[in-house]
């Protein structure tokens, strides 16, 4: 099932995604969905961010070449931190450049949890995922360094781009994962190649804090990372989700 998040009319909706038009939703998909007869064309709607999140929870260096272009040793554990949520846009909306600084992409699968739970066994882990989406994990090198943190770097206003969809019943495991900038292929990789999987995020994460409907959890990026530009357009292609598109503007300071 694709679940979209969208605006029309003025008025915001959660609903299910059939060929191409969305079916609206009663109330949000955290509990039991349930469909109203109304149908709005996609072309006549306004796709939102998927969700708006409680808690950004985001995972560094989870795939080893990813950590080796980084000159980094790999993580015996999850590397966790936290970004705030006010960094969500949607689809086709700028992510904007505050600084004139070095500023990449990172291609990412996006975990939103349906339930509450905390100390999750990892064989369980699954049974507390709505579903999947991708995500841009869009990220200030300068302010990394300089801070020796991510949370400045990584929380910019419109720097988690999210979407187009949460998507139902995906296998995590295995899943194509790439990164477009105009076109060029940046990043090209799948998610078999996570050093630490989903499962064993939710649980680690878990024993960590509680997690909550609408929470979301990045998951890493792989190897390809570069640098974008104001005039750029990024697109993240995740296999069975779609393809989340974003341009890139400078508003700098």
């Amino acid at each position: 099932m694709k679940i979209a998040r969208f605006r029309v009319n003025g008025h915001v909706h959660y609903g299910v995604v059939g060929g191409d038009r969305v079916q609206v939703m009663e109330g949000n998909p955290f509990g039991a969905i349930v469909t109203t007869k109304e149908y709005y064309a996609l072309a006549e709607v306004q796709v939102l961010a998927p969700v708006l999140p409680g808690k950004v929870i985001a995972v560094g260096l989870n795939y080893s070449a990813h950590a080796a272009e980084r000159s980094k040793d790999v993580p015996e554990e999850p590397m966790i931190f936290m970004v705030s949520p006010t960094s969500v846009v949607g689809p086709g909306e700028p992510v904007i450049l505050p600084y004139a600084n070095t500023v990449e992409h990172e291609a990412e699968l996006v975990v939103v949890i349906g339930r509450e739970g905390r100390d999750i066994p990892e064989d369980r882990a699954l049974d507390y995922v709505l579903g999947y989406t991708c995500g841009n994990d869009v990220s200030d090198r300068d302010l990394q360094k300089k801070d020796r943190q991510f949370t400045r770097a990584k929380s910019f206003h419109t720097f988690k781009p999210m979407g187009p969809y949460i998507v139902t019943g995906l296998d995590p495991g295995n899943l194509a994962i790439q990164c477009r900038v105009n076109g060029e292929l940046k990043q090209d990789a799948t998610t078999a190649q996570l050093i630490h999987s989903v499962p064993k995020l939710i649980s680690f994460i878990s024993q960590v804090m509680t997690l909550y409907p609408g929470d979301v959890i990045f998951t890493g990026t792989p190897a390809g990372v570069s640098p974008i530009h104001p005039g750029d357009l990024m697109e993240i292609v995740i296999e069975g989700i779609g393809v989340l598109a974003n341009p890139v503007v400078g508003n700098f300071r």
